[in-house]
């Protein structure tokens, strides 16, 4: 079930035609929280959003969001109808967005912060930090 009221941005057969290689797309229980997460703490831009559907840029990437509603005629409808956390097993990565900043952002936006900015390893410094919907965000920057 739809509920914009007015016409998108663009038609859908026009935005699948720029996709390319792997594309994201979040279910998500609501289009505005989600935005909020996108804009406060990973300062993403957003591209085009209405209650169904959002387009979000930042970092070289974009990812969609569809409002669980749309999803009732879609295969997977029955399967996220009542689920509380979502993306179970899934880190979404955004490489160059800098973690002390977002982790700020996400405390002061009252974010769950899993693990707080700090150097890995393997060469990065990240945040593990959850949005609205329960989907781990890892945003990260290459030490120097």
């Amino acid at each position: 079930m739809k509920l914009r009221t007015r016409d998108p941005w663009m038609s859908g057969p026009a935005y699948a035609a720029t996709l390319r290689g792997l594309s994201v797309n979040l279910l998500v229980g609501a289009i505005e929280p989600s935005l909020a997460f996108a804009r406060g703490v990973l300062e993403a831009e957003v591209v085009y959003a209405d209650p169904d559907f959002a387009v979000v840029r930042g970092y070289g990437s974009e990812w969609m969001l569809h409002a669980d509603h749309t999803y009732d005629q879609h295969p997977l409808g029955a399967e996220i109808w009542g689920v509380t956390r979502r993306g179970g097993g899934v880190e979404l990565r955004l490489h160059g967005c800098d973690p002390d900043r977002a982790e700020a952002a996400a405390r002061r936006l009252g974010y769950r912060v899993l693990e707080s900015a700090r150097a890995k390893g393997h060469g990065m410094r990240e945040v593990y930090l959850l949005d609205a919907d329960g989907y781990l965000w890892v945003p990260d920057v290459m030490i120097e």
